[in-house]
């Protein structure tokens, strides 16, 4: 890409929910937005629709979850072949992105923060969307 993405948004990719963050290169910055329930691994097309058309984003990144060595995960293949409907139907630049531990970073921070389990009632992958947001924009803006 010639010029540096101004507002992404990042997707922390899984079978059961896929968190999604808001960032902007400027801070290299990002926060939390929500939680989408997917159906082994399929959003609703229609809500990530709804978040492109309000957000607007310049570009987008999908968490990579490799393995500790490095190599692709079990998951790993789903989450670039959501990356790849990502730019299918929205024709924005969609970016993958190392996720290595951040979902554990953000439980580690929710704990600090007091909350003690109940990730079920305040799941932890919009944290991690938004880690792995501000990792991508540390190495790329």
């Amino acid at each position: 890409m010639s010029e540096t993405p101004r507002l992404l948004l990042g997707f922390d990719y899984g079978s059961k929910q896929i968190g999604v963050a808001v960032g902007q290169a400027i801070t290299a910055q990002a926060r939390e937005l929500c939680v989408l329930k997917a159906q082994n691994g399929v959003p609703d097309w229609a809500q990530v629709e709804k978040l492109i058309k309000e957000w607007q984003p310049d570009a987008i990144v999908v968490g990579l979850p490799l393995n500790m060595d490095g190599t692709p995960s079990e998951m790993s293949a789903r989450a670039e072949k959501f990356a790849r409907r990502l730019n299918g139907r929205f024709n924005l630049p969609v970016h993958t992105h190392d996720e290595r531990l951040t979902t554990f970073e953000a439980k580690g921070q929710r704990l600090a923060q007091g909350q003690r389990g109940g990730y079920r009632d305040n799941p932890v992958d919009a944290l991690a969307a938004a880690l792995l947001l501000e990792g991508w924009l540390e190495q790329n803006c």
